[in-house]
């Protein structure tokens, strides 16, 4: 797949997931903004509409939409089918040009989506995997979210994922489910080292990795759009109080430099998982050594980790992509951070099958 020199119309790349809705507006090519919603989409349809609105009133209209997902999981719907009709139908009575990526099969129409729901389904990964085959010949694809973290191979230019189901890319090492902010820390790590001895946590939703980020200074503003797990604030001794209930204590027990280290021992079991996946991943083809990893997603801070340990070079998303604006820094965080979004509306945009919104 090539996009070089295209002539594309504008278009908004929409990525409708189950915590948030993200959106890339294109133009002449070029990513010219990006913008993400929270939507706590298991509580209703409405919230996506909300977010919805909310990102139009930023990005404005746009003759093509291309969308992907990963919100049919959610439990709001019976099915995974049931869930790529429903957002399908929502974003086709929202939007005008709509289209849906379907992996392998490029696009299809919004009533052509119950056919193909296997590729449809959380084949958000894909596309951002075909962005950077059409980039570099080989890579490692490393995207960490809110939630989840996928690594996907590209080998020559290819996509070349074993995985194309959620259960399938779990079994592959192709989706890990943790993510930078919305993760339980009791999903992180069975015990933990506190003062010197091992510590079983508490298997209660007290706190999450956005506290033990926070801690760590790795969350840039806007990175963490939900609640906390307490309903309080997002400021760094909360997370440290939210924190300290993980281990059974009150957070005067110990110096403020014991719970940063706690927050960095989560972010180290969090790292771990991910390489393991990793390694997991490249045993199974003959990946370069000098193919990089390629960096998405918010937990941008972990996968540069993640690259040292397998000893390969890191290259941001946003280094691949066009930009507007090269030098401006929150466009290009916004554009690592929604590859999924930016990339579907390049791709769609570059394709002309959509260019009368199928």
């Amino acid at each position: 797949m090539t996009l070089a020199g295209t002539t594309a119309q504008a278009a908004i790349g929409w990525d409708i997931g189950g915590a948030h809705l993200k959106a890339a507006r294109v133009e002449g090519g070029r990513v010219v903004a990006v913008a993400q919603e929270p939507c706590a989409l298991w509580q209703g349809l409405d919230r996506l509409e909300a977010a919805f609105d909310a990102i139009g009133a930023r990005l404005g209209a746009a003759p093509l939409n291309p969308a992907t997902m990963t919100g049919e999981l959610v439990d709001l719907f019976d099915s995974r089918a049931a869930g790529v009709d429903a957002l399908a139908a929502v974003a086709a009575r929202r939007l005008a040009g709509v289209s849906i990526y379907a992996a392998d099969r490029g696009f299809v129409s919004p009533l052509e989506a119950a056919r193909h729901v296997d590729a449809i389904a959380s084949a958000n990964w894909h596309a951002t995997a075909a962005l950077v085959g059409a980039r570099l010949a080989d890579a490692l694809l490393v995207d960490m979210g809110s939630t989840t973290t996928d690594v996907i191979p590209v080998l020559a230019g290819r996509v070349a994922a074993r995985g194309r189901t959620d259960a399938g890319r779990m079994e592959a090492g192709e989706l890990v489910y943790t993510g930078a902010t919305r993760t339980p820390l009791m999903a992180v790590a069975i015990r933990v080292p506190v003062a010197g001895r091992w510590t079983t946590l508490m298997a209660e939703h007290f706190a999450t990795m956005a506290d033990a980020n926070r801690l760590l200074g790795r969350l840039a503003d806007g990175d963490d759009q939900h609640g906390t797990a307490d309903g309080r604030g997002k400021s760094v001794p909360e997370s440290r109080l939210r924190l300290s209930r993980m281990t059974g204590r009150d957070v005067a027990d110990l110096p403020e430099a014991a719970w940063t280290a706690l927050a960095r021992a989560f972010a180290e079991a969090q790292v771990r998982s991910v390489h393991d996946a990793a390694l997991l991943c490249l045993s199974a083809l003959s990946l370069p050594d000098a193919a990089p990893v390629v960096s998405c997603g918010i937990g941008r801070a972990a996968v540069a980790d993640v690259a040292a340990r397998l000893g390969r070079p890191l290259a941001p998303v946003e280094d691949l992509v066009p930009l507007a604006d090269p030098a401006d820094p929150s466009l290009r965080a916004w554009a690592g951070a929604c590859a999924p979004a930016v990339a579907v509306a390049l791709l769609a945009s570059a394709d002309p099958s959509t260019s009368t919104g199928s």
